[in-house]
């Protein structure tokens, strides 16, 4: 057995790949490629960036140092 790779998210180069293999009556199996990211951790992030493109953040001006901040309160 042969296993080939392809990198497309092209609809029409896959489309055209499967119709390839239909007609050498080639068995395939497309797998979709899954995240290397924790489901929870990418859905915090995208809130963080929600909330960012609503105003709900925290800017400093440049030059504050952040341990000040910190150690004053």
């Amino acid at each position: 057995m042969t296993t080939l790779r392809i990198d497309t998210e092209v609809s029409k180069i896959l489309k055209a790949v499967k119709a390839i293999l239909e007609t050498f009556e080639v068995p395939f199996e497309e797998i979709k490629a899954e995240s290397p990211y924790n489901p929870d951790f990418v859905q915090k992030i995208h809130e963080s960036e929600q909330q960012i493109r609503e105003g709900k953040s925290v800017t400093f001006k440049k030059g504050t140092n952040l341990w000040d901040l910190v150690n004053t309160k």
